[in-house]
């Protein structure tokens, strides 16, 4: 469990924090108009920086001497910023004391001041190596995305964002530019100049392949195999808040319409909810794994009602015994997760031209994303709240299906397409 602000000014004197600024903050700071053009959000950033301390035994600090160390400049550590600034999301992120975060509360820019959380992959539950087998594969076909297929959506013209342990983009799986965009963001979530598309490990790639993978020798098991991926190593190790901030922010200012991301933090943790309601501002959807802990359980950010969370079930309609469910005592949004999707011996690619089938919340979300994206090529005008009512309308719970567990069941690409050129036709009339 990662502590709150409350918990670490206790233990160690100071806490890293995400800061929301006011919107149109950054142009009054510039002293012009809110609805001019607005300067970078660096302009709110350096004006804040004196409510923020660099903790000499802080993990920045920490991390900066380890990567000194590596290329040999012993202790003569590059200094890591005070403050970081996220332009497109509008956000910064530093580490402040006690004074510093009372400052940030009291400042008229800052709309919030939120913990800072240190999320980690959600791993498979289980993969074994499988070879090509010259048809769709099972999850495709449960949600009967060849239909869309074959009315000519296979995503053409939509960019997915992927934050994950990379993509190895030799893989068959990405000829033809599936991979439109790759970063790379080092353990103090600094952008990795001249990245090459690769992949950490082997995860990323997977979950890639369900994504945006083209048939190989006739096996079909990218969801929108005409998409284009935005792809970022954000994960593991380092402060990984900064990396996924970072990795978000690059998203958002590549208008990617999807977001595809299986990390979390086990146990509910609000910190992330302002950024998540800020992904979904700017346009993009974003679909979070719930995790694989099993029924009473669910991480963070998937089981927010801003995110559309996303558990497994197998091919024989069940819901995966791992496969996250939990309620929460709220209105809006109170079973998690929204819906299940494959991710049960999902076959994919891995990186060195391999395939393997893997099982986790992790391979049934992107499952869901790629849908999104062929509904986002049918509809280029429809928005992320329009796209996400669309596939939720068109769930089913099958006979058997325990609605804790599954909540509005199986989505199915034919009706959340017809669900959405309905509410198109309504908007045009």
């Amino acid at each position: 469990m990662t502590p709150n602000i409350t918990e670490q000014m206790e233990s160690t004197g100071f806490a890293q924090v995400i800061v929301v600024i006011e919107p149109g903050a950054a142009a009054a700071a510039a002293g012009i108009a809110a609805d001019v053009a607005m300067p970078p959000i660096r302009t709110v950033a350096a004006e804040l920086e004196r409510c923020f301390i660099r903790a000499e035994h802080g993990q920045d600090a920490a991390l900066s001497r380890q990567n000194a160390a590596a290329v040999g400049l012993a202790l003569d550590a590059p200094t890591p910023p005070k403050v970081r600034a996220y332009e497109h999301l509008g956000i910064i992120l530093g580490t402040v004391d006690s004074t510093g975060l009372a400052a940030l509360r009291s400042d008229r820019r800052v709309r919030e001041v939120t913990g800072a959380p240190q999320l980690r992959l959600i791993r498979p539950v289980a993969a074994r190596s499988a070879t090509l087998a010259g048809t769709p594969t099972w999850g495709i076909e449960r949600l009967e995305i060849p239909r869309l297929w074959d009315a000519g959506l296979q995503g053409q013209g939509v960019l997915i964002g992927h934050l994950d342990t990379g993509v190895d983009s030799h893989h068959p799986a990405f000829s033809g530019g599936a991979i439109a965009h790759f970063a790379e963001f080092d353990r103090l979530g600094n952008p990795v100049p001249g990245a090459r598309p690769h992949d950490t490990g082997r995860h990323g790639t997977h979950t890639a392949g369900t994504l945006v993978g083209r048939p190989v020798d006739g096996t079909a098991f990218g969801c929108a195999p005409e998409a284009q991926l935005a792809s970022a190593i954000v994960i593991e190790g380092g402060n990984v808040v900064a990396r996924i901030l970072a990795g978000m922010d690059w998203i958002v200012g590549l208008r990617a319409r999807v977001l595809s991301m299986s990390l979390g933090l086990p146990g509910f943790h609000p910190d992330f909810l302002p950024v998540t309601r800020i992904l979904r501002a700017r346009g993009v959807l974003p679909v979070f794994a719930v995790g694989n802990e099993g029924p009473g359980s669910s991480r963070s950010p998937g089981n927010y009602p801003e995110t559309l969370s996303v558990g497994a079930m197998n091919v024989s309609d069940e819901v995966a015994d791992f496969s996250s469910s939990q309620t929460f005592a709220r209105l809006e949004d109170p079973l998690v997760p929204d819906l299940v999707a494959p991710g049960v011996d999902v076959f994919s690619s891995v990186p060195g031209a391999g395939f393997m089938e893997m099982s986790g919340s992790s391979m049934a979300t992107p499952h869901v994303a790629g849908l999104a994206a062929l509904l986002f090529q049918a509809v280029p005008t429809a928005t992320v709240d329009e796209v996400e009512s669309a596939i939720f309308g068109s769930c089913k719970l099958v006979p058997g299906m325990p609605a804790e567990r599954a909540n509005r069941g199986i989505p199915n690409a034919p009706a959340a397409l017809s669900l959405l050129r309905g509410l198109a036709m309504k908007k045009a009339a």
